[in-house]
């Protein structure tokens, strides 16, 4: 557990969505907030309303993470780092361009890993840190339409709780959050008639309490744990009429598009 009065804390993925509620929230509890984001122009303009920091970052570069981590470092030692940067192509899987399933694999798993290995190190000699993972519901209640999306949450979630288990007896934690849809860019045209949403700052309070909490996986909303269970033990034909039936009948990866160009732009579909 760690104090965020005047600790550096750094956010990947923190110009938009999650990533700028989380910021925001943890510079009202008074980090020193540092945010890492792609692009950078937009970074800096989120960054200054709040009192934070912003430096380019490709999370898929272990240059650009070294270099996230050394601006971090001339604030003082990092306390926390909540990877959060993540992307989402949706429709059937074997419609999708491969080099696409390749960026998100990239960005939403490799990025985890190249952040985790970068900043753990120094955490882990100060015996002080906290490492918040940012997964999904997605990795406990697989989805048609976002298969590699569900697998790269799975994997971020597996991550996490190997590496909890390397680190288990130092003073250095790890937390996986695991939200259900929420109300972001990465939604956009995208139906949620059936399905329980959250806001963005909803996740962002999640995230800074984890700093004083225990809890390794936390789902939300809480009850959501409840489903990821429900999906390991039930038998998979009756699990593939609910979520049919939960998605309206709908093709897998259904959106609208015009809703959801200027997400896809922005991430290179």
């Amino acid at each position: 557990m760690i104090n965020l009065k005047g600790a550096v804390v750094c956010v990947t993925g923190g110009a938009r969505g999650i990533g700028l509620a989380t910021a925001t929230e943890l510079a009202r509890r008074g980090a020193r907030v540092l945010i890492g984001d792609l692009d950078l122009a937009e970074a800096e303009r989120a960054a200054a309303p709040i009192g934070a920091l912003a430096a380019h970052l490709d999370v898929t570069d272990p240059a650009s993470v070294a270099d996230f981590h050394s601006v971090a470092r001339d604030l003082g030692p990092p306390a926390m780092l909540v990877n959060n940067a993540g992307i989402q192509y949706m429709g059937p899987f074997v419609d999708q361009k491969l080099n696409l399933f390749h960026r998100e694999v990239a960005v939403n798993f490799v990025g985890v890993i190249n952040g985790m290995h970068e900043f753990l190190p120094g955490m882990l000699a100060r015996d002080y840190g906290h490492i918040v993972n940012i997964a999904s519901m997605a990795a406990k209640v697989t989805t048609p339409g976002i298969a590699v999306y569900c697998a790269t949450k799975y994997a971020v979630t597996a991550l996490s709780r190997a590496v909890r288990a390397e680190i288990e007896g130092t003073a250095v934690t790890i937390t996986t959050v695991l939200p259900t849809a929420v109300h972001t860019e990465l939604t956009a045209g995208v139906s949620l008639d059936l399905l329980p949403t959250r806001r963005p700052e909803q996740i962002a309070r999640v995230v800074a309490d984890s700093a004083r909490s225990t809890l390794r996986e936390v789902t939300v909303p809480r009850w959501l744990a409840a489903v990821g269970v429900l999906e390991e033990a039930a038998p998979e034909p009756l699990l593939q009429r609910l979520k049919q039936l939960a998605t309206l009948r709908r093709p897998p990866g259904h959106y609208d598009e015009q809703r959801r160009r200027n997400y896809l732009d922005r991430i290179g579909q």
